[in-house]
């Protein structure tokens, strides 16, 4: 049986290959597959402007390959998880 946290963890690399690949590589987010899983899987992702998924992707994109591997979301996911703390903790 998977333990709450082996689930996390499942739906997140889940939740990644559900969206790369359907432009290029599939274990590369383009920049339009990352604005996809942004808007559908993160509440915030609905108030983000073009200009600010464009930014999100020069971030992420570490080796400015103009793609977000695996590596490079999951540094996002730990961003977001220190956001989320921060929030629960206040």
């Amino acid at each position: 049986m998977e333990t709450p946290l082996e689930k996390a963890l499942a739906t997140l690399v889940c939740t990644f290959h559900k969206y790369s690949g359907r432009e290029g590589d599939k274990l590369t987010l383009s920049r339009q597959e990352l604005k996809e899983l942004v808007k559908q899987e993160l509440g915030l992702g609905e108030k983000l402007h073009e200009s600010e998924i464009k930014s999100l992707m020069e971030d992420l994109d570490r080796n400015k390959d103009q793609e977000v591997n695996f590596q490079e979301y999951i540094t996002f996911l730990g961003a977001l998880c220190m956001v989320y703390n921060e929030a629960l903790a206040s």
